[in-house]
């Protein structure tokens, strides 16, 4: 509406008319009948949010580095301290494998872990979760490149308020400057 004001299609009062009309809309069909008359008016829909794309390769061994590495340092860890013990100690007893107490019941629980993550489809959760988190770093890098430019520009203050950042997010999304926030997919 704005574009068809500038162009003189519509003139001020007209243009205040229908823009009252567009805060009172409900639906998206409300907004699309305040625009049918205008040239090259698209109909409004809202932008889907972006699919996440959920990598199908390598997504198991993946899924099996995340449970197991951590299990792995820590044995490494205390198999260090134990093997440094062992060696300046002149007892006998020290030689018994002290971190087999910490390490045998957690390994227990890695391997049933394991097995039930691997029959319940844990590695494509697990892939389509990072795969989100990556999108969201995107984004967020994204926006904030976008209030670098609309700081410099004067589009936005120094320190814009939550308000102020959420406006500016929400026209630059609306213009198509700035993809939807992308969203976990329902499983």
């Amino acid at each position: 509406m704005k574009s068809a004001l500038e162009e003189g299609r519509l003139d001020l009062s007209e243009y205040d008319e229908r823009l009252q009309g567009a805060y009172a809309a409900r639906t998206y069909g409300d907004l699309d009948r305040l625009l049918t008359d205008l040239p090259n008016a698209a109909p409004v829909v809202p932008a889907p949010p972006q699919a996440v794309a959920v990598p199908a390769a390598n997504a198991t061994r993946h899924w099996l580095a995340h449970v197991w590495v951590p299990y792995l340092r820590a044995a490494a860890f205390f198999t260090v301290i134990w093997a440094t013990g062992s060696f300046f100690s002149s007892d006998s007893d020290a030689s018994f494998y002290w971190p087999v107490w910490i390490l045998g019941p957690w390994g227990v629980l890695t391997v049933l872990r394991t097995l039930a993550g691997l029959t319940q489809g844990e590695p494509r959760k697990h892939a389509a979760t990072e795969e989100h988190r990556r999108m969201l770093r995107e984004h967020r890098q994204e926006r904030k490149q976008l209030y670098r430019k609309a700081i410099a520009a004067g589009e936005l203050p120094a320190n814009p308020t939550k308000d102020q950042r959420k406006a500016f997010i929400a026209e630059a999304t609306r213009r198509g400057d700035l993809a939807p926030k992308p969203r976990l997919p329902e499983n």
